[in-house]
This record gives C-alpha cells, structure tokens and sequence, in this order.
C-alpha cells in the first residue's frame, strides 16, 4: 500500500513539473511577444532564417558534446533516442535552477534503461563544462563591458578560467567527480572520463557557444551595424552574458540577467532601441529552438522507438540500457 502510494506521489509529481515546465515556456514566450511583434518587421525574413538556423545548430553541438560524455561512461545511445533524452530536458532550464534540466533529463533517460547517477553527473557536468566554454569564449568582450577597474577583474577571470581548464584534466575531473559522489552517499561511477570524451565535449561547447554568438550577429548586421565591429560584442559577448546567466541558477535560462548585459554590450555598435531588438529577438528565437527541439525528441520518443530500443537491448543484454 505505501509502495502504490509512493508511485502516485512519484506520478503526480512527474505530471505537476511537466506543467510547470510548459507553463515556465509559455510564459517566457508570451512575457516579450508584444515588443518582439514590434520589431520582427525591422529585421529581415533570410536574417531570421538564418538566425534561427544558428540557434538550432547549437541544440545539435550541445548534443554531440552531451552524448560523448555519456556514452564514454557506458551508455552510448543513438541519435534519436539520446535527442529524447537531451532536447526535452532542455526545457527544464526555464525553471528556477539549473538543476530541473538534470531532473528532467535523469527521467527520460531512466525509461531507457540509463543509470540515473550516470545521467545526473553526464547532466551536471554539461552544465559545468558549458558554462566554462562560455567564459572562455567570453572572456574576448570583457573589456568592452568593464570599465574603471576593469583590468582586475579581467584579470581574475583569466585565472579562473585557467584554474578551470586546469582541472579539465582527466585525473582531476575524475577525482572531484568521485569526491562528489561520495559527499552525496552514492557509489562512485563504473568507469573513469577519459581525456579523448572531455576534449570531444569542450569543442563542442565552444562551437556551439560561437554559433549562439552568432546567431546574435546575424540580427545586429541586419539592424546597421557594423559587420567587423560587431563581431566581439555579439560572439564573444553573448558567450559572457548566457554563461553569466547560466551561473545564476535561480533565473529561469538566466532571464534579465543575460538582456541586460548583452544590451550594454551591443550598445557600442547599435542605437538602445536596435540593441534590444536585437535582445528580444534573440530571447525568441532562442526559446523557439528550444522547443522545436524538445517537439523532435518528444516526437521521437511517442513514435515508441524507446521503447523498442530498451527492449532489443534487454533481449540482447546490451550494456547501453544498464539498470
């Protein structure tokens, strides 16, 4: 009786986050339609297109980065069914805390098969690495958003970013993994990161990174600006805002925090006006790619193609659908 309990608790609570998720999407959409309205008749329809293009380009970096990691550590999963897995746990990054993308992921996952620790840490990990390969590609437009002073603090960027990149080393990587484990009273994980995973997954974040940057280009060249002069406070600087905003974990996918920066950034080459457009724009067409994606890997998954590869694997004893 507790156990049946336990499930519907289990049940209703996996059913009142899917709502939440949804409704943590709609109203990120629906929070900047009206000035977004405004402003898509500024800007081109190939601008778009292309913008758009960028963007879910990103979400397909992300994925080969994500994948490696977690293949390397004993699921390796095809692309179909690894895109069910990453793109709809995406759309947990538009709740409070950065942590509901790892619930959401550890979830589907499990239905095929996939440890939950190994999809947590695969998961955490995304978010670190992300998060390091932004700064990284960041630290190019930090001098354009600082000013007295700012020599400093640039420079103790720099050292955080190379004590991070530091501990990218496998050895070391590996160590804080398993002290993290062990401070969370869970077993250590079947198999050690390798170096050749972490190398895969940093270029594919630093790729994905400069695509998202990008994508802001595309927008603030159609609006006036300058195609050479706008390629630091676009590409590197939308690095340093997302991964900024990323690090404030209580901001909904770093809601206001990642604007406001990026608009002070673009105000260099573009008038106030054209670099929100530009922000607002970006917020959109960054929320769709999302969703777009997340409607791939959720098509996927009702196609029951999960289902069938977690029973072929079961009936094959394949090591990729562990339990």
């Amino acid at each position: 009786m507790k156990a049946m309990s336990g499930r519907r608790l289990v049940a209703v609570g996996r059913v009142v986050l899917g709502l939440l998720v949804v409704a943590a999407v709609v109203w990120a959409l629906a929070g900047s339609w009206q000035d977004v309205r405004a402003d898509l008749a500024r800007v081109s329809p190939g601008a778009l297109v292309a913008s758009g293009a960028l963007a879910l380009l990103t979400l397909v970096l992300t994925l080969v980065g994500w994948r490696a990691m977690l293949g390397d550590l004993g699921s390796p999963l095809p692309l179909g069914p690894a895109s069910g897995v990453l793109f709809v746990g995406q759309l947990g990054k538009y709740l409070p805390g950065s942590v509901w993308t790892v619930v959401v992921q550890t979830e589907v996952a499990g239905r095929l098969g996939v440890p939950r620790k190994r999809t947590a840490v695969v998961g955490l990990l995304s978010v670190l690495l992300s998060a390091l390969a932004g700064l990284a590609v960041g630290v190019l437009a930090l001098p354009a958003l600082l000013e007295a002073g700012g020599g400093r603090v640039y420079l103790l960027l720099v050292l955080l970013l190379l004590a991070g990149l530091v501990c990218l080393h496998p050895r070391l990587l590996n160590a804080f993994i398993g002290r993290a484990l062990r401070l969370a009273r869970r077993e250590p994980l079947e198999h050690a990161l390798s170096g050749r995973a972490i190398a895969i997954a940093m270029t594919a974040f630093v790729l994905a990174w400069l695509a998202l940057g990008l994508h802001v280009w595309v927008l603030a060249t159609d609006l006036g600006a300058g195609a050479g002069a706008a390629v630091v406070p676009a590409v590197p600087g939308y690095a340093l805002a997302a991964s900024v905003g990323m690090l404030a974990v209580l901001l909904p996918a770093g809601l206001g925090l990642r604007e406001l920066l990026l608009v002070v950034l673009l105000d260099g080459v573009l008038d106030r006006p054209a670099a929100t457009a530009v922000v607002l724009l970006s917020r959109f067409i960054v929320t769709g790619a999302d969703l777009v994606a997340a409607l791939v890997g959720w098509t996927y998954a009702r196609s029951h193609h999960l289902l069938a590869a977690r029973r072929e694997a079961a009936a094959v004893g394949s090591p990729r659908v562990e339990k």
